[in-house]
């Protein structure tokens, strides 16, 4: 890890280690969960340049899987988890096998239609309990001894998995993997013309994308204890969007400022509720005029600037 990212990385854990003694813990398991979840979607749009209207349904396929595995099978919390994950990867490879061949509008659109496909599949199902969800999931200690039935000791969970899932898809990127999406991404008949197997690449990105996803769906249940119709609508697709491109699409820290910006909003607007939604788009419209980089963009790109006034200034001395 570039050494300016791990010292942002650092202090970023170091502010989420302490703040539940300041700040409701389920709230911030929650801001954790969506990060994760906005964190894998950017790695789709920003990285390999593919938008995804659907991400909604991996997210809330492994909430079901993971409700269901506790409170139905009465799985252990750890194999829960990783069924839901596994869930939202087949659910990756599959859907990434209909839609990675189309591109810009068409991959967008049939995201869109087979996301609200399995809305109404979630809606008619006994499996997820159609419209009442799964609810009253149980909290089972992890590994038979951490006991997340505690709000703070789940938060401290989930900001492990947290940092698991920010390394990994930091080291994605930075990887020659990496580089490989982002050169599909600028130019793709190049990538094709270099040889390189373009689908293939795009859909490991997208199974990828679709775990993580998975992850941040299989852990909101413990944090809620419900699995509903909202974990899987194009709305929740729809806010993801807005968190990336408010934080910063193509930047490892912009999901996760959009996640926390998006959701304090929401937090500290419930007495006005109904104007949420004006106020989003408000902040969509702002954002694509003055800020295209994002919140976390626009700071990159001032920091370099100011390096770069820095370094010129010192070359001027001497």
């Amino acid at each position: 890890m570039r050494r300016p990212d791990l010292i942002a990385f650092v202090l970023l854990l170091l502010v989420a280690a302490g703040a539940p003694l300041l700040i409701y813990p389920a709230f911030l398991t929650k801001l954790l969960c969506f990060a994760i979840l906005a964190m894998a979607f950017n790695l789709l749009v920003g990285y390999v340049g593919l938008l995804s209207f659907g991400h909604a349904m991996f997210f809330g396929g492994a909430a079901y899987i993971t409700g269901h595995a506790l409170k139905v099978w009465a799985w252990p919390t750890e194999l829960a988890i990783l069924a839901g994950v596994a869930g939202a990867a087949a659910m990756g490879l599959v859907i990434g096998l209909i839609v990675i061949k189309r591109q810009g509008i068409y991959f967008a659109m049939i995201t869109l239609a087979l996301s609200q496909m399995f809305f109404f599949f979630c809606l008619g199902s006994t499996f997820t309990g159609g419209e009442d969800g799964i609810s009253g999931i149980p909290r089972k200690p992890v590994f038979g001894v951490i006991n997340i039935a505690d709000d703070k000791t789940l938060y401290y969970v989930v900001l492990a998995l947290f940092a698991a899932s920010f390394v990994l898809i930091y080291r994605t990127i930075h990887s020659p993997f990496g580089q490989v999406l982002q050169a599909i991404r600028e130019n793709e008949p190049r990538a094709i013309s270099l040889g390189y197997r373009v689908n293939q690449y795009k859909l490991l990105a997208f199974v990828l994308s679709a775990t993580i996803a998975g992850l941040a769906g299989s852990l909101k249940v413990l944090v809620f204890q419900l699995a509903s119709l909202v974990d899987v609508s194009w709305s929740l697709s729809g806010e993801v969007i807005l968190m990336t491109l408010v934080g910063g699409i193509g930047t490892v820290f912009g999901p996760i400022v959009g996640a926390t910006v998006i959701l304090t909003m929401q937090n500290y607007l419930t007495g006005v509720q109904q104007w949420v939604p004006v106020i989003q788009g408000s902040i969509f419209i702002v954002v694509v005029l003055l800020f295209q980089r994002g919140i976390a963009g626009e700071i990159t790109e001032w920091l370099r600037r100011l390096k770069q006034r820095s370094l010129a200034k010192t070359n001027a001395v001497t």
